[in-house]
């Protein structure tokens, strides 16, 4: 017996989310499925920039959208362990 997953795809963001951070998932011209997550910096004629956390910006447009949601704040960098031997 396979087990089937299905997942609704939805987008639950709007342009009142620009500066906001999110998760978006959208449909490549291959067919496959690709996400950017980072910071909505604008919603304009139909195309939503995203800064990447390495400042890169990519431009999805909304007609290749399929989800989108707000997700919280990237959490602060972990400060490196002590070693507690010695």
């Amino acid at each position: 017996m396979s087990a089937r997953f299905a997942a609704r795809l939805v987008v639950s963001i709007s342009n009142a989310d620009v500066g906001q951070r999110i998760s978006l998932r959208r449909r490549l011209p291959t067919g496959e499925y690709s996400d950017v997550v980072g910071v909505l910096e604008s919603w304009e004629d139909g195309t939503l920039r995203v800064r990447r956390r390495t400042g890169e910006v990519v431009e999805v447009p909304e007609s290749i959208m399929v989800a989108a949601k707000v997700v919280p704040p990237r959490p602060p960098p972990r400060r490196p362990r002590r070693d507690e031997s010695g």
